[in-house]
């Protein structure tokens, strides 16, 4: 069965269209009808604390790992009112009868202890239940006291990389604006969160209006447009000092849009010289800049492929707003976009096979995503304003913002995953948009 999930995810992350995979090593044959799957049973018994100190963090750790797992829709939680057998300490025989008798095709057991000096430590074990044998070899974790959550992440992490096969994404981070105020006068300042929205911290505050952050590759700094001087200037921000500083692109021009090259070494960005906006790329250690397009039309919202060699951007200069792909250094640009609307704010996947969009048609706005030659385009949502599409580290899951209707509409974030399934609300403490999905930490 943990067989049959990985060709399952492998089987919706490489196609769009409703398919049938036969397993290669067996009569299983798996049907996926429009995405929509039936999530495999596991159970997650609350993790044996191992030490008084422990306790507090044992159950927390363990409703985290689930919500991880839960939360992709891939998974379904048995609840633990139903577990028949108990995990009195983690080196004891899994009594595999009593978890196939509520049928936990998967099990993740674990231990917590912690010492007088803050140290947390988990350890755990995979399951397969009905083969009757651990997946993997048992693994631990340590942080001080303040990280627990990130345990659970990086714990979560690999019970999904052996179910599936895949990336994980749990113990990644996002940066985004936070939103505060009516709707005529909103407040905006940079935040940065855990990727379901806990542990929030701010980076800047509200005295100036920011847009558009963008995580480096590594993610230690952010790229953002702030309107500090009264007109849009990119910003660059080291994220462990909270250290701001301006990129000098030139005086009295407007720069906005940025995003890092996939090494961290290059940035690219939208400048307006008059009535022109064009995309420039600089290099972050000589401050050379580069012209990359030159058109009497606006150019802007550039985003790199993953090996460097290309960029995706949007431009009117077909008379709509459009997108398209030309050589990281500038040169022909081909058009990939050719559905009824507009198209815009495009991002590469990480995995270099698609491309996430926003498209506004008839009313509606929707992100998107299509292959890099336009292909294949499938719409993932729509609503009165859906936005800014930002990438899971592995590529299977979109985040976004959505704004509500009205003089009392708020923005929010959201996620859904790449087949369309699974949209949810990604809880913040207050209204959010322009989200950027950091790296795998």
């Amino acid at each position: 069965m943990i067989a049959r999930l990985a060709a399952l995810v492998l089987a919706c992350a490489t196609a769009f269209l409703p398919v049938a995979v036969q397993a290669q090593s067996g009569p299983l044959r798996i049907e996926i009808t429009e995405g929509v799957i039936e999530p495999l049973p596991y159970a997650v018994p609350d993790f044996v604390a191992e030490t008084q100190a422990a306790e507090q963090f044992a159950a927390e750790i363990s409703r985290v790992v689930a919500a991880d797992l839960t939360g992709t829709g891939l998974f379904r939680e048995i609840p633990r009112d139903a577990h028949i057998a108990r995990v009195s300490s983690f080196g004891a025989p899994v009594q595999f009868a009593d978890w196939k008798a509520i049928n936990a095709q998967a099990l993740i057991t674990g231990s917590v202890s912690a010492d007088a000096s803050g140290r947390v430590v988990v350890k755990f074990r995979v399951w397969d239940v009905f083969a009757g044998q651990e997946l993997g070899q048992g693994m631990q974790f340590a942080s001080d006291a303040s990280g627990w959550r990130r345990l659970a992440h990086k714990v979560a992490d690999q019970v999904y990389s052996r179910l599936t096969g895949e990336t994980p994404y749990f113990d990644s981070r996002v940066v985004f604006v936070s939103e505060t105020g009516p709707k005529d006068a909103r407040q905006k300042r940079l935040a940065i969160m855990d990727y379901d929205g806990a542990n929030v911290q701010y980076l800047t505050d509200d005295s100036s209006l920011v847009l558009a952050p963008r995580f480096s590759p590594n993610g230690g700094r952010v790229l953002y447009t702030s309107y500090e001087t009264g007109f849009p200037r990119i910003h660059v921000l080291t994220v462990g000092d909270v250290a701001s500083q301006i990129l000098q692109v030139g005086e009295g021009v407007m720069s906005f849009a940025p995003r890092f090259s996939p090494d961290g070494r290059m940035v690219v960005y939208s400048l307006t010289q008059g009535s022109n906006t064009d995309i420039f790329a600089m290099d972050l250690a000589s401050g050379a800049t580069r012209r990359l397009t030159s058109a009497p039309s606006i150019e802007t919202a550039p985003s790199f492929s993953p090996d460097g060699q290309r960029i995706v951007f949007e431009s009117d200069r077909s008379g709509t707003q459009q997108l398209y792909v030309m050589p990281a250094m500038g040169g022909e640009a081909q058009r990939i976009s050719f559905g009824d609307g507009r198209y815009g704010t495009p991002v590469w996947s990480p995995r270099g096979d698609r491309i996430a969009f926003t498209k506004q048609n008839a009313g509606r706005f929707h992100i998107g995503v299509m292959r890099t030659d336009g292909g294949e385009e499938r719409l993932l949502t729509a609503s009165f304003l859906d936005e800014g599409p930002t990438w899971a580290p592995n590529g299977r899951v979109i985040m976004f913002s959505r704004e509500t209707q009205g003089a009392q509409g708020s923005s929010a974030l959201y996620s859904v995953d790449i087949s369309g399934r699974n949209l949810k609300r990604v809880r913040t403490p207050a209204g959010a948009s322009d989200p950027s999905w950091g790296p795998l930490q």
